[in-house]
């Protein structure tokens, strides 16, 4: 039989672009994965790594037209959006070359013979070593930042890790074209390009994940394609690491102090959080507990004539489109739902954002209306209106786990009056980022930030922005007794490559 084709296709329309490529074979899988196992060594050198990663970076750089032309085409979030995001990329790969050069991810530590000690101590060196190849799979709504140049390939490769791709069908010829670029770079530093491999697929997904010579996988996704990789990670002779970014609900608890001190404010925040890039963000605000009453009342009318003056806008695919509107109408079909501005079909190829209400206690019944405590892909987010704090806290407890969750204080309140440091504890153990009195999408790349959260909204407890994403690719080993002419350069006692490291107990820079 032969292979299925793969094909560009303009979600502005519907149709088919081009063909790009054929879906992969699990022989092709297999050649794919052995050429980056054998391109390991090729990575060894913390020089070379960086000095590619760099390249990296100048080459999307150089052919940005071309990337931007492609991406839109494909994705049609528009040049502006994509060409922050091409930015940001770049970015990203370029401060992961600067974590290689520094070298203090190594987490080097060294312990000299104590006899003293209780039991005694004898000479350990430790450090960290790359996994092997690992398996990532892209993203849909972000073509660049979390697809074949994403965080995932850029934190890999800089930990020492070739990567084999496993293309997302909304974007594969935006995928083919940065593959090339990274396999140009790749060559110019004497680095096999087997080192970045791209497969497409769904049965070539499945293939990979369960592939002997994947070390490790990142996954950005559904709760459902990701729980099944996960499980089919765990499942294997050799479980491997799997870190899946799932699914996110991302609340916002609004207190009545700040809901009657700026409405007007936190509802065009709102509005502008929930419907940019059409909703399409991991990091969408999908249930705000406003409270009741007049204050409450202020920030759902200052919300509604935001929404309502949001343009319709087009969905990454047609199947995306089609689960927005089947999502919708689960929800509005609900008794004491109300839809002060209606999300729905804006036309035959677009959709327009709106917002649902709810009183908060139905979220406390479970049954029907957990439909609501889930995340709905698209430009559209709950407003529960609560009575007092003890049913906000009630509708907090039921929530999974979620990337972000923010909260909305007055003035007075974020000064340290009333209980803003009481709900901050309440917030902290629902999310991995925690916001006060902003907006959670826009993910900055950054050392401190974490991208990640309890399950679902991650498999794992690392973060896949920033740079200690790096940490996701490398595992100690630890030397025990070993002659200074036989330990790996980083662990000799005179230091010849200067990484930072620990030093019988002393940190030294």
């Amino acid at each position: 039989m032969a292979a299925a084709p793969v094909w560009s296709v303009d979600p502005r329309t519907g149709k088919q672009r081009e063909q790009v490529a054929v879906e992969a074979t699990a022989q092709e899988v297999d050649e794919a994965v052995d050429a980056a196992h054998a391109a390991r060594g090729a990575l060894a050198d913390r020089t070379v790594r960086a000095a590619f990663l760099r390249s990296a970076a100048d080459g999307l750089e150089a052919a940005r037209d071309q990337l931007i032309e492609a991406a839109d085409a494909e994705t049609a979030l528009g040049p502006v959006r994509l060409t922050g995001e091409l930015a940001r990329t770049t970015y990203q790969l370029r401060a992961f070359a600067g974590i290689v050069d520094e070298g203090a991810f190594l987490d080097v530590v060294i312990d000299h013979p104590d006899d003293t000690a209780t039991p005694p101590v004898p000479d350990l060196r430790r450090y960290k070593v790359p996994l092997g190849v690992v398996a990532v799979y892209s993203a849909s709504n972000f073509p660049f930042a979390f697809s074949v140049a994403g965080g995932d390939t850029a934190s890999a490769l800089a930990a020492g890790c070739p990567v084999v791709v496993k293309a997302h069908p909304d974007h594969p010829a935006l995928s083919e074209l940065v593959a090339r670029v990274l396999r140009r770079a790749a060559a110019g530093h004497g680095i096999p390009e087997g080192a970045i491999g791209l497969v497409h697929g769904f049965e070539a997904g499945v293939e990979l994940i369960r592939h002997p010579k994947i070390a490790a996988a990142g996954f950005t996704g559904s709760v459902r394609g990701g729980r099944a990789l996960f499980d089919a990670a765990a499942a294997r002779p050799v479980p491997i690491p799997f870190h899946g970014e799932l699914g996110s609900l991302n609340p916002v608890l609004v207190t009545e102090a700040a809901a009657a001190q700026r409405a007007e404010a936190i509802g065009a925040g709102l509005a502008g959080s929930m419907t940019l890039g059409v909703g399409q963000f991991c990091v969408k605000p999908g249930l705000v507990l406003v409270p009741a009453g007049a204050a409450g009342d202020g920030l759902v009318k200052a919300l509604t004539d935001a929404v309502s003056n949001t343009e319709p806008g087009v969905l990454l695919d047609h199947r995306m489109r089609d689960n927005f509107l089947a999502g919708v109408v689960e929800r509005t079909g609900l008794p004491d739902v109300e839809s002060p501005v209606t999300p729905g079909a804006g036309g035959e190829h677009t959709v327009g954002a709106g917002f649902l209400t709810v009183p908060a206690r139905r979220l406390t019944e479970g049954g029907a209306y957990d439909v609501l405590l889930e995340e709905c892909f698209g430009p559209v987010t709950v407003v529960a209106r609560y009575e007092d704090d003890t049913e906000a806290a009630a509708v907090l407890s039921r929530l999974p786990g979620n990337l972000t969750a923010t909260v909305q204080l007055s003035q007075e309140e974020a000064a340290g009056a009333g209980r803003g440091a009481e709900i901050l504890a309440e917030l902290t153990p629902l999310a991995g980022r925690v916001l006060v009195n902003g907006w959670p999408t826009g993910v900055a790349v950054a050392p401190a930030q974490h991208h990640g959260g309890p399950y679902p909204a991650t498999t794992s407890t690392s973060t896949s922005v920033g740079g200690t994403a790096i940490e996701r690719w490398l595992r100690p080993v630890a030397y025990q007794n070993t002659p200074e002419a036989l330990l790996p350069k980083e662990l000799r006692d005179d230091n010849p490559l200067g990484v930072p490291r620990r030093f019988d107990g002393v940190l030294e820079r």
